[in-house]
């Protein structure tokens, strides 16, 4: 990865926002031009979900999750140009991205011991900074003092559809079980106790649903740059 630059070598971005709204990809586009680290907090919850699912723990069983939660090593990778994901050091970049992880992922995330362990986690790879970190409480919670935070939103069908297309779907079936999945995801992660989406009172946001990526990117720099430079 490019070497950091040493104006931004101790910044922390934070960027926050919904399912589908494109976080990953304008986070790492944000890495990318800034020389930055770059972490996916939502890949470390769907890395435990998985684990769950794979244990045969249920999900729904605050309790149990609870108590399983501190038992896998998840460790995430931070090279914007490669980021990876393992679990007791197996890649599962792939498996956490299936329709069935999505499915349990919000739950589990809900849980206090869950959110507990995992932020630690995220602080610890946070660092001294340099780092641009996409989530859904990352300018709240995780990253509360970041020098720059991001809320990227877009309007639900235009999210619905992207996620479809991640997920291989081309059918107008497809996105709307996606549209469907995805407001009930909206629904936990904004209305649970620990750690709920919010849009932080200093964080700017940014609405793409009518924008390519490159645009969504380069307005995310400009804020970075301007929230930097004070």
């Amino acid at each position: 990865m490019p070497a950091t630059h040493s104006d931004h070598s101790s910044i922390v971005v934070a960027v926050d926002g919904p399912s589908g709204s494109g976080k990953s990809s304008v986070s790492r586009g944000i890495a990318r031009r800034l020389g930055l680290r770059y972490l996916d907090t939502g890949s470390m919850y769907r890395a435990l979900a998985w684990w769950m699912t794979e244990q045969g723990i249920d999900v729904h069983d605050q309790a149990a999750v609870a108590t399983a939660c501190r038992e896998p090593l998840i460790e995430a990778g931070t090279d914007p140009e490669a980021p990876t994901i393992t679990v007791d050091g197996r890649d599962v970049s792939g498996p956490i991205r299936t329709r069935e992880v999505t499915a349990v992922v919000s739950p589990v995330s809900a849980i206090p011991a869950v959110r507990t362990r995992l932020v630690a986690l995220q602080r610890e790879v946070i660092g001294a900074g340099g780092i641009v970190v996409e989530g859904r409480d990352i300018g709240t919670v995780v990253a509360p003092d970041a020098a720059a935070k991001i809320f990227l939103t877009a309007l639900p069908e235009v999210r619905a559809q992207r996620r479809a297309a991640e997920l291989g779907a081309d059918t107008a079936v497809d996105a709307s079980i996606t549209l469907t999945e995805l407001r009930n995801r909206d629904a936990i992660d904004t209305q649970r106790a620990a750690s709920p989406l919010l849009k932080a009172a200093d964080a700017v946001e940014i609405d793409a649903t009518e924008l390519g990526l490159d645009e969504v990117i380069e307005a995310a720099v400009d804020v970075v740059l301007t929230r930097t430079a004070r």
